[in-house]
């Protein structure tokens, strides 16, 4: 099977293609340089280059955290891009065979907005509506669409956000931050068993770290 990760290249990207590539699968693990989300000719570019596979990663970095009164229309604008239109365009653009899988990575705070993390919070929600509607539509397909919301992950990005990281370590349930490797294993696990009814879902990866329910 082909895959395509993007923002493969570290982090949990890095991981889901290292797990992917352990089963046999020919991945195509990008970074910036061969596609830049914020930048849709960039994006465009890509597809006229990649045109089709069987597992698609829809996975990019985060804004800075700012508050609300911080952000500015050009980081609105940036991020509109790079979080929201710019996979909406993969999406609709970039072919995914009959019966292949689609993962978007978003955030635990899709359902429990940070006011560190505006912006990732408004538009990786924005993502997440288009993309409950586009599982449904694919489903016809046979294409299994699934939303992996990572909370606390051992990752460059959330060290640099949890500041004084043994001290967050110890503020969370398990003790720990979750390791990239559990994703890349649980989307590996996914494809490997050809699980499809989970298609639509939104896996919070967050360990017990959340409060809400549903």
């Amino acid at each position: 099977m082909k895959a395509i990760v993007l923002g493969g290249s570290r982090g949990i990207g890095k991981a889901i293609a290292t797990s992917l590539s352990s089963i046999g699968c020919d991945v195509t693990a990008t970074s910036r340089k061969d596609i830049d989300t914020s930048n849709l000719a960039s994006v465009k570019r890509f597809i006229k280059k990649h045109k089709g596979t069987d597992i698609l990663v829809l996975n990019t970095g985060g804004p800075a955290p700012k508050q609300f009164s911080e952000v500015t229309e050009n980081d609105w604008q940036k991020y509109h891009n790079q979080l929201f239109l710019g996979f909406c365009i993969i999406l609709q653009k970039l072919k995914v065979n009959n019966g292949g899988y689609i993962f978007v990575i978003t955030s635990g705070v899709i359902r429990e907005p940070s006011p560190r993390l505006v912006i990732s919070s408004a538009y990786r929600l924005a993502f997440t509506a288009v993309f409950k509607l586009a599982s449904k539509e694919l489903a016809a397909r046979n294409i299994t669409c699934i939303n992996i919301a990572p909370g606390p992950i051992n990752t460059d990005r959330m060290k640099e956000l949890a500041g004084d990281v043994e001290k967050f370590r110890q503020s969370l349930p398990m003790k720990r931050m979750g390791e990239p490797r559990e994703i890349g294993d649980f989307v590996k696990s996914i494809v490997q068993n050809k699980i499809k009814y989970l298609s639509g879902a939104t896996i919070n990866f967050d360990g017990a770290n959340s409060s809400y329910v549903l």
